[in-house]
């Protein structure tokens, strides 16, 4: 009979780390609807990034071609050797996602789709080293904190919308695709989570140089309280005459503040301060 994963984890001497924002999660049911949320299917390769007791892995590995697992805590050995044991096409890699080189990754892997459980100090930069670095990268499906999945897909004009959101839209459509309570998860967090999928579109929007899309992005939010018109004064070293004659080109109103841009406005804004630097 399969141990539960509680009796595992103490035979084991696991102890949670809060550094590493560990909390598993073990409902079956769950995780099936997690993995089909994803989209995965027998043909595909999947990378997981922090697979903590491997209950999310051995879930994909029912699902998928192969997958390949990140984790960063090499406490976790002895648990997987028990809760993998059998999976032939799950590989569990014991390094920090966030230093893989993701090209040399990419010609093993082929093309492929992200599903992770997220602690939330990782969330962000691990979101955009895939959607900087990934060439192959299909889908991005990850479990965050309910704040976090609001802010990755809020609209203009609201509260939660940010760089980070201008910037995914660049290459993905996110949409929160499951509300998951505290209760599901050992040991209990303090908040609720959210499952959030990022689509790649690659060519969604179509800017000159992307790079200066996020930088004009970034320069919209950098001081939140400001317009428009003196951010990107700081941020490009653009005369005020110059700044406002690029807002009024762009159909942009003089007064407007960073949030009110669509991800579309920034495209059409980064392409006309390109043709002036």
């Amino acid at each position: 009979m399969e141990k539960d994963l509680k009796t595992v984890l103490s035979e084991c001497g696991f102890g949670f780390k809060k550094k590493f924002g560990q909390n598993f999660i073990t409902d079956k049911n769950l995780l099936n609807s997690i993995v089909a949320q994803a989209g995965v299917g027998a043909g595909d390769t999947v990378l997981e990034i922090g697979c903590g007791a491997g209950t999310l892995t051995k879930a994909l590995s029912e699902r998928a071609k192969k997958v390949i697992s990140f984790e960063v805590d090499q406490t976790l050995k002895p648990v997987l050797a028990q809760t993998l044991a059998g999976v032939e096409n799950a590989e569990v890699i014991f390094k920090d996602f966030l230093k893989v080189n993701l090209t040399e990754l990419e010609r093993e892997t082929g093309e492929y789709c992200v599903v992770a459980n997220l602690p939330y100090y990782v969330t962000t930069p691990l979101i955009m080293k895939l959607l900087d670095e990934g060439k192959l990268v299909k889908s991005i499906t990850v479990m965050v904190q309910e704040e976090v999945a609001l802010r990755l897909c809020a609209k203009e004009n609201t509260a939660d919308y940010g760089a980070i959101t201008a910037v995914i839209a660049l290459r993905a459509s996110a949409e929160t695709v499951k509300r998951v309570p505290r209760t599901m998860f050992t040991p209990r967090p303090n908040v609720d989570s959210a499952v959030v999928k990022l689509t790649i579109e690659d060519g969604r929007l179509l800017v000159k140089d992307p790079a200066l899309y996020k930088k004009t992005v970034h320069a919209a939010f950098s001081s939140r309280r400001k317009t428009l018109e003196n951010n990107l004064v700081n941020a490009f070293g653009l005369t005020r005459a110059v700044a406002q004659s690029v807002l009024n080109d762009c159909g942009i109103d003089l007064k407007a503040r960073g949030e009110t841009l669509s991800p579309e406005q920034f495209a059409i804004l980064s392409d006309r301060i390109s043709e002036i630097l």
